[in-house]
């Protein structure tokens, strides 16, 4: 099936023109100004069918419908929709997607959940998978370009306004809703240090390990369990988002802008001091290696269409002939964005792979499934990937918040209560700024993962000698949300 699928790619802007004269890029002219012309912006996922074809109908679901979703969405909906076309393909005698009916539907979930042969995926990976079809189908039924919906609706009631909307009845309404992965203290620890930093399951050096960077993914790792941060908000972090620690105070506020931050939620994110020590070490040290063997070969002068700021102390840069700060940066642009320094470029990005390019998604990724192979190796079961840290975050920080809640309402009258809550906001709200959240219904999730725990389980949850940043009731008022990020999120 692999031989004949289709395929993902993703738009790419600036690309060389072949040596020998193509006819087909030919009658296309200035490839860029042919992007721009029907709306294609860079890194826009694309599929190609089996037959090598461009389906321009198909392809500009992700340039319209999808024109402002965030470019982890975009690579989801790229992914199913393959599956879902391939499956067309080869079981269904090459069928065009615009002829599937509800029979080719009814197979294809045969073949996802209950086929021998098949991948046997679980129902909230098959209710995702519907969700996508489904918003495609309606979408192409609007343009005209398809004759039906594959996918059977029903008539749902909206909780918000009553009125009733069609939905896939598809959807297994058997799927975890508020199952969610995440590790405590402890077992993070564990997964960290075996897996990341190469020790052995009793805490010794493992002589074998042959892993480098050991000390950066760490940190990375640190960093995103205890600030909540998506995997691609962090890897474009540059290092004019990052703080210096304050003396005396246990966090480190500093500000994620619209631009890199999913959904445009742009909010304030904290770091632990302790953290931030680290990412600072990793910078002199780490970092500045990886730079030097970058100036070494000349990659930073190879970069296309650089960005370059040459005043840090006033970090813009001109892009089109507009000049934008680095917080107006999206994260293609980031990743050719360099500051002039008096030892020669480097790059803004604040974490870099071993060849001083700022990282990708894709290496932190392969961060995780090499850390998770090494534990199993160890014989531990404990694994981790990046979204199941962010869990963690919000599991842990939501049980310190509602303690800390608990105790003060306790000693206080009605009055005082009100007064109380007033002032220092809802647990809950607060970690859904903190966590970018659109909706309060998605953070609720929290807490229902620890209403489900037995009690003496959540005493155990954190340990005392937990370093994570520790929000007590009084602090809240200092931690409040401002206007600005309560209409951003």
């Amino acid at each position: 099936m692999n031989d004949l699928a289709w395929r993902i790619f993703h738009t790419r802007y600036q690309l060389p023109r072949p040596r020998t004269a193509d006819p087909l890029i030919n009658t296309l002219g200035d490839l860029d100004a042919w992007l721009d012309e029907h709306s294609v912006p860079e890194g826009q996922p694309y599929l190609i069918s089996p037959m090598g074809h461009y389906d321009i109908q198909l392809n500009s679901f992700f340039s319209t419908e999808l024109a402002s979703a965030p470019a982890d969405t975009l690579r989801a909906y790229a992914s199913d929709l393959k599956l879902w076309l391939t499956f067309l393909w080869v079981s269904r005698g090459h069928k065009d997607w615009r002829d599937a009916d509800s029979d080719d539907r009814a197979a294809y979930k045969r073949w996802r959940t209950a086929d021998p042969r098949g991948p046997h995926v679980q129902a909230v990976t098959w209710d995702r998978e519907v969700g996508t079809v489904n918003q495609f189908y309606r979408w192409a039924l609007r343009k005209k370009y398809a004759r039906q919906n594959p996918i059977v609706q029903r008539e749902a009631r909206d909780r918000r306004t009553r009125e009733s909307r069609p939905v896939p009845a598809e959807l297994s309404h058997t799927g975890p809703r508020n199952h969610l992965k995440w590790l405590t203290p402890t077992m993070y620890r564990t997964w960290r240090d075996v897996g990341i930093r190469g020790f052995t399951p009793q805490g010794l050096d493992d002589r074998s390990f042959r892993g480098r960077f050991a000390s950066r993914n760490a940190t990375y790792t640190d960093v995103m369990i205890r600030s909540g941060m998506r995997l691609c908000e962090q890897t474009s972090l540059s290092l004019f988002e990052l703080p210096r620690p304050v003396p005396g105070t246990a966090n480190t506020r500093t500000w994620l802008p619209s631009s890199i931050a999913k959904y445009g939620s742009a909010r304030t994110i904290y770091f632990l001091n302790t953290d931030l020590v680290a990412v600072h070490e990793y910078i002199e040290e780490e970092r500045a290696e990886a730079i030097e063997v970058a100036r070494d070969e000349g990659l930073y002068e190879r970069i296309r269409n650089p960005l370059i700021i040459t005043d840090p102390r006033r970090p813009f840069v001109n892009v089109d002939g507009q000049r934008l700060g680095v917080d107006q940066l999206g994260h293609a642009e980031r990743r050719r964005l360099l500051i002039a320094t008096p030892d020669g470029l480097e790059p803004a990005a604040l974490w870099l792979n071993e060849h001083g390019m700022p990282s990708a998604r894709s290496c932190w990724q392969a961060v995780f499934t090499t850390a998770n192979e090494r534990c199993a190796r160890a014989g531990l079961k404990v694994s981790s990937h990046a979204h199941q840290l962010r869990h963690s975050f919000a599991v842990i920080t939501l049980e310190l918040l509602m303690r800390g809640h608990i105790a003060s309402l306790g000693s206080m009258n009605p009055e005082q209560r009100g007064a109380y809550q007033r002032i220092f906001g809802d647990p809950v709200n607060w970690l859904r700024i903190r966590l970018g959240h659109r909706s309060r219904t998605t953070t609720e999730k929290y807490l229902h993962t620890l209403q489900e725990l037995e009690w003496e389980t959540r005493q155990a949850l954190i340990p005392n000698d937990w370093d994570a940043a520790h929000v007590r009731p009084e602090e809240l008022d200092d931690l409040a949300p401002t206007d600005m990020e309560s209409a951003s999120a």
